[in-house]
């Protein structure tokens, strides 16, 4: 292993008794922090690693999928800073324009105001007070969660640098014609008054009403269905499809649409399903995102029947209502002129709502930006294709590029005040000037912006370049540019993943933003549901951190992280990682009163004995492992990896076969003090990118140096000891064997038993004291009566158990066994020998089988011999 160059003082063993999260944590992060660990500097010649934090909303607070996200991000970035890198873990937040927005105007209202009443510049003043004085909680939090992330680089979307690059790249894209300005159907909130994307919709099952009526009179009745009845109001025409016989001798004319004092079309149109239904379709183009392209193709008219609010314009008797009252008085009027044919209620189907408020989504035709996304997305699909970027999970590959290929042009306008100002000026004879960010917009009478923001995803698009100083050529955009990798939810691989994609390639010429795209699930409850307030399981990151401490909870997200699959967490969980924490902190702590050291060189193999051997060749083998499953981003099988090792190997079986040795004291107890060092200075960096309060606080008072943040990455030194590998996987055999036979009597675990031990000739021999110690076993001494004799490993462990058991219900115990293993080993043989399941069965089935068999002989040997050393009655 390496020796670390750190500063160092003279090592401690003093520890306190106990492990105290709360009191370590806080002092120690801050710590860091003041010692710039977590910087990042560009004029190193290191190599760079580079990972953003997806820029958390300003109004949020750290919730599980954060914490799980930020561990993931954490444990890789310090393990390459351990490596040798200049890391840079990009820290920010999102201005997260209608949250923020809706966040002000609730207090607003609480004082009797709205935002009107403030006017813009007073509002947006108002939101930058907010933000100062309330925004940005999750920051702190991230503290508490151990997020090594560069603070001093700390930027928001909205900041002075990142709305120069959002002008910036809003003036190539127009000037390019990859911005434009149309009336479109959108996603319209009648809560938050604003456009919404596609991706801001959540879409679930509500109950409703179909309503099928009749259009037209006599032969020109047609009938139509419709889960929004208040719409007929805009309908333009009904569709039919042009090769429906039933429809044909209607195609052409026009037929009387109720309650209006219109007459509509009969149209032909591919989109229609003949078998869905009636086979005929009520269009509204200003109200319907297919009933729209269907009004283009046929040159329909589009009409607006409800304003901003949902609230019907249309003259005539219903004007005025809100849309679900208008719902139900169409109904009633269409009844009472005996139109209704069906009603279907309860009918559920899938309703759009907002994903900020829950309002029912309206759509509207509204003149709207968009982003012309064909070219953009195709650059975004071809850097995954041709392996400019890979995709982690690689399974994940078909999900994005089925998003990308069929993604439609992106509206990026929003009806808010709070955001990027789309910086487009108009004039009074209808001119439209774009203004990139050197350039003076124009004035004078009649001349003003457009009133509407961005997207908030349009600046978190840039993320990954503009909070490096693009559009400037900075030293920082050299050295950090590209991104090593993107740690994300695969929920949002097209909310925010594509958009940064798409950006990158197009303002970086043609450099994807990041090499590696390595997608992680959700975080669920133990049951594996989706955590939310409405089912009551949701759960605050915090609570268990106070309880349970910050690594507690960071090694239970990282050891159920799998790629691209949910993670189910429970209380339990995080209870039994704080009893792992306590594990290693009480065994460090013995280590270091009885010797533990990393002063020196590790004596050369010949003094060591099987036990150092074998625990440094099993050292070595979890290195290799451990680093193999970061390179696969598999933290789960990294993390497992550690537990083992841990608490199996090092505490359960290393310190426990070299207790005898360190009690005796001598030469070899300082070897194995010295050893025992090594291990434990290696695990500790091992598990520090995971855990690290607990390990930091092991490790310095281990080896008296600076900061295990600093310290570098443990690497394999290619020692294997195969030899004592199998030597002590005997002993393991011998005690794990005598331990269930222990307990199977009923013996208590420290019970003393008088026992005679036959190791000569065997490979076990020198082991015989620390076995006797595992093993609770005494010396014979007189009078040793030999009343079960235990075969194992090639050798025989005879104990004297008079006095300790029931003989006659531990003979009935065992014949219980032995009947069973018979079974076993008479079914195995019974298919074995049959020659048809033989022919038919896989080879993995007839080999399972054969190693039941092995097995259950082996068992009946172990239990006839118990039974043959049981007292005789």
């Amino acid at each position: 292993m390496t020796e670390n160059t750190q500063h160092q003082s003279a090592p401690t063993t003093e520890l306190p008794t106990q492990y105290a999260p709360a009191d370590v944590e806080g002092p120690l992060y801050e710590r860091w922090v003041e010692r710039g660990y977590f910087e990042a500097d560009a004029a190193s010649d290191k190599p760079p690693f580079t990972v953003v934090i997806p820029p958390p909303n300003v109004t949020g607070s750290l919730h599980l999928g954060h914490a799980f996200e930020h561990t993931l991000i954490d444990a890789l970035t310090r393990r390459k800073r351990m490596q040798g890198h200049e890391t840079l873990w990009q820290p920010g937040m999102d201005h997260a324009g209608i949250a923020t927005q809706n966040v002000v105007e609730r207090e607003l209202a609480k004082e009797g105001k709205s935002r009107q009443d403030l006017g813009r510049e007073a509002f947006v003043e108002r939101v930058w007070k907010w933000k100062g004085e309330s925004g940005g909680q999750i920051s702190g939090q991230m503290r508490r969660l151990g997020d090594g992330v560069a603070w001093s680089r700390e930027r928001f979307t909205m900041d002075e640098g990142l709305s120069r690059a959002v002008q910036t790249i809003f003036k190539r894209l127009y000037d390019d014609e990859l911005i434009y300005r149309a009336e479109r159907i959108i996603n319209w909130c009648p809560r938050c008054l604003t456009a919404i994307s596609d991706i801001e919709v959540e879409y679930q099952d509500d109950d409703g009403e179909l309503v099928s009526m009749t259009y037209g009179e006599g032969e020109e009745t047609i009938v139509v269905a419709t889960t929004r009845a208040e719409t007929m109001l805009g309908d333009t025409a009904v569709a039919v499809h042009p090769d429906d016989e039933r429809y044909r001798h209607l195609v052409g004319r026009e037929i009387r649409l109720p309650l209006t004092d219109r007459s509509i079309p009969v149209v032909a149109d591919t989109h229609v399903d003949p078998e869905f239904g009636t086979g005929a379709v009520k269009v509204t183009p200003a109200h319907d995102p297919n009933d729209f392209e269907i009004g283009r193709r046929h040159g329909l008219p589009s009409l607006t029947v409800m304003d901003e609010r949902a609230v019907i314009t249309a003259p005539g008797p219903f004007q005025g209502l809100d849309r679900l009252e208008a719902r139900s008085a169409i109904v009633a009027a269409l009844r009472a002129e005996g139109r209704i044919v069906a009603e279907k209620r309860p009918y559920v189907h899938s309703v759009g709502h907002c994903s900020r408020c829950k309002t029912t989504i309206e759509p509207r035709l509204s003149l709207q930006w968009w982003v012309k996304v064909g070219p953009l997305a195709k650059a975004a699909g071809d850097a995954v294709r041709d392996g400019r970027v890979a995709i982690h999970p690689q399974e994940m590959e078909k999900r994005y590029f089925d998003w990308v290929d069929n993604l439609h042009d992106w509206c990026i306008s929003r009806q808010l005040w709070w955001g990027h100002r789309i910086p487009v000026w108009y004039g009074p004879d209808g001119e439209v000037v774009c203004v990139g960010p050197d350039e003076e917009p124009p004035s004078g009478e009649g001349w003003h912006q457009e009133t509407d923001v961005l997207d908030t995803w349009f600046s978190s698009g840039l993320w990954p370049f503009s909070t490096l100083g693009w559009p400037e050529q900075t030293e920082s955009l050299a050295k950090f540019y590209p991104n090593s990798v993107l740690v994300t939810g695969y929920d949002i691989l097209f909310f925010w993943v594509a958009r940064m994609m798409m950006f990158g390639l197009y303002a970086m010429d043609g450099t994807p933003p990041f090499r590696t795209i390595a997608l992680h699930g959700m975080v669920r409850d133990q049951l594996g549901k989706k955590m939310s307030k409405s089912f009551g399981n949701a759960v605050n990151p915090l609570d268990w951190m106070d309880t349970y401490g910050s690594d507690a909870l960071r090694f239970t997200l990282a050891r159920g992280a799998n790629p691209g699959v949910d993670v189910p967490i429970g209380e339990d969980w995080v209870q039994g990682s704080r009893n792992f924490a306590n594990k290693i902190w009480n065994a460090t702590r013995f280590a270091l009163m009885n010797g533990a050291t990393v002063e020196g060189d590790l004596p050369p193999a010949e003094q060591l004995s099987a036990a150092d051997r074998w625990i440094l060749s099993r050292l070595n083998k979890t290195v290799a492992e451990v680093d193999a499953h970061y390179e696969d981003f598999q933290f789960a099988k990294l993390s497992e990896a550690l537990f083992h090792f841990a608490w199996d190997e090092v505490f359960d079986w290393y310190v426990e076969l070299s207790k005898t040795t360190f009690f005796a004291g001598g030469e070899q107890a300082r070897v194995s003090g010295r050893v025992l060092g090594e291990v434990l200075d290696v695990m500790l960096r091992l598990l520090h990118p995971v855990v690290p309060f607990v390990t930091e606080t092991l490790w310095t008072t281990l080896t008296g140096r600076e900061s295990l943040v600093i310290a570098e990455w443990p690497a394999d030194s290619g020692f294997r000891d195969e030899d004592a590998e199998r030597e002590i996987a005997l002993v393991q055999q011998v005690v794990t064997e005598v331990r269930r036979f222990r307990s199977d009597q009923g013996l208590q675990p420290g019970q003393k038993v008088p026992a005679r031990i036959a190791l000569d000739g065997t490979a076990l021999a020198p082991h015989e004291a620390a076995i006797r110690q595992l093993l609770r076993l005494q010396p014979e001494g007189e009078g040793f009566q030999a009343t079960a004799s235990l075969p194992v490993a090639g050798a025989t462990v005879a104990l004297d158990l008079s006095g300790t058991i029931d003989v006659e219900a531990e003979r009935k115990r065992l014949t219980k066994d032995l009947g069973a293993a018979e079974k076993e080993v008479a079914q195995a043989n019974a298919k074995l020998g049959n020659e048809a399941f033989l022919a038919k069965a896989p080879d993995q089935v007839v080999e399972k089988i054969r190693t039941r068999l092995a097995k259950a002989e082996a068992e009946i040997a172990r239990i006839t011999g118990q039974l043959a050393n049981l007292p005789k009655a």
